[in-house]
């Protein structure tokens, strides 16, 4: 029996050693941006929009797998293999998209966690708490190692687990969710578009593709691969491990937007609650589980994910960046030994601040940046594709005939949503 016990915690410390970059990629993809969308997916439309909490887990994993895989086989970024395989045109425009789009995510991510700490304290200025959480994020990222404050943020994060706790608390019917949860439902307005789109682009986002391969790269260099030479080449137990990590990450992710959109579905739908349009909207989800307290386990959940996904938002457009044009990177360097690097992170976060004083609503912000990455994140899917399915890159860890069509299918339908959503908002 001891022996037995003994055996399981082994196989437990070692399943938690193979979590690393996938982990933190699924932890940050339900960033404040995705709580807002699924809240509102869940207020709006019931249970109607819960399919695609299923739907997108194994397409979401698929893809930040081949973008992992391409990391540990080439030893570089994404942006990298982009400028190796295509023209220097296509990847500026790409790298453009991506830092317009997440600049934006980051300026709606800090006005909803102002927001959310302005439900504590109602009294401390919108103003001073942007500038404030914007300037401690980014010190953080700059003076410390994203690895040492991220897994104390993890902690916050579990907070978003109480919406499970929530879930299995009040009396949901189960057949009702397990039908809606796989059979998708789709009316065709154009609100439900661009939520739909909404709801994608913050799951499958392009700034964790971009992310996903830079951090594995730094766990290679952690490693004292520091050469891209030393980096190139892979083997089957690092590809099983990366595995274990990405899907256990998008797995946890997925199955937090499953209950986010249920709770919201059975608290505020039911109570005819149907467009949240605050923050306290959105935290009256919790209610049945924290009553008065509900607002403040709300906010740290919001400022948890929050300074959990700034750094990725930032730091992913400062890869992409920095591969672009050939300047250092990397997080594991200090400020003085990658400033252009550091320099794309500091502007993105001073632009994300300054885009809360244009007068545009937090809560409304954060689903148009979701949106926003629905349109952008074909064009940058196509590449990963097209990529990871080359035997002259990948050798014998190109995609699978089934890996490459689930691939396609992925670009296919997010083009269109993308195009119905482009088409509904004009």
């Amino acid at each position: 029996m001891i022996e037995e016990k003994k055996s399981l915690l082994e196989d437990g410390k070692e399943y938690i050693n193979k979590l690393g970059p996938g982990l933190i990629s699924g932890a940050a993809d339900d960033d404040p941006s995705g709580i807002a969308t699924y809240s509102q997916a869940g207020a709006q439309y019931g249970t109607g929009l819960l399919w695609l909490s299923a739907w997108t887990f194994p397409l979401m994993a698929m893809i930040q797998e081949m973008c992992a895989r391409i990391a540990l086989v080439t030893g570089q970024g994404l942006a990298a293999n982009i400028k190796h395989a295509y023209s220097r045109k296509v990847l500026y425009v790409c790298t453009f998209l991506l830092f317009i789009a997440n600049t934006f995510n980051i300026g709606a991510d800090l006005g909803a966690m102002a927001k959310a700490v302005q439900l504590i304290n109602p009294n401390i200025s919108f103003v001073f708490l942007v500038i404030f959480v914007g300037i401690v994020g980014l010190l953080l990222q700059i003076f410390i190692p994203y690895k040492k404050y991220a897994k104390y943020l993890k902690w916050l994060v579990i907070s978003l687990f109480s919406y499970i706790v929530v879930g299995l608390m009040i009396d949901m019917d189960w057949s009702t969710l397990l039908r809606d949860g796989i059979i998708p439902h789709i009316t065709f307005s154009k609100a439900q578009i661009l939520l739909i789109t909404g709801i994608l682009g913050t799951t499958i986002s392009p700034y964790l593709f971009f992310w996903q391969t830079s951090q594995e790269v730094e766990e290679q260099i952690a490693e004292g691969k520091v050469t891209v030479k030393a980096r190139r080449g892979t083997n089957e137990k690092e590809i099983k491990k990366m595995r274990v990590d990405v899907w256990t990450g998008i797995f946890l992710s997925n199955l937090v937007m499953f209950f986010i959109i249920a709770v919201c579905a059975n608290t505020l739908f039911a109570n005819g609650i149907t467009n949240i349009n605050t923050a306290s909207d959105a935290a009256q989800a919790l209610t049945p589980l924290a009553g008065k307290w509900a607002t403040l386990l709300f906010a740290i959940g919001i400022l948890g994910t929050g300074m959990l996904a700034i750094p990725v938002l930032a730091g992913s457009a400062s890869y992409a960046l920095s591969e672009s044009f050939g300047w250092k990177e990397g997080l594991y360097r200090k400020l003085n030994e990658a400033r252009a690097f550091y320099g794309v992170i500091i502007v993105s976060i001073l632009i994300g601040i300054l885009i809360n004083f244009i007068g545009i609503d937090p809560i409304k912000a954060l689903i148009y940046s979701a949106i926003a990455n629905g349109i952008i994140s074909p064009i940058v899917i196509i590449f990963i594709v097209h990529i990871s399915g080359s035997g002259v890159v990948m050798g014998r860890y190109k995609n699978s005939r089934f890996t490459n069509v689930i691939g396609w299918i992925v670009t296919i339908l997010m083009s269109i949503t993308a195009l119905a959503a482009i088409y509904s908002l004009f």
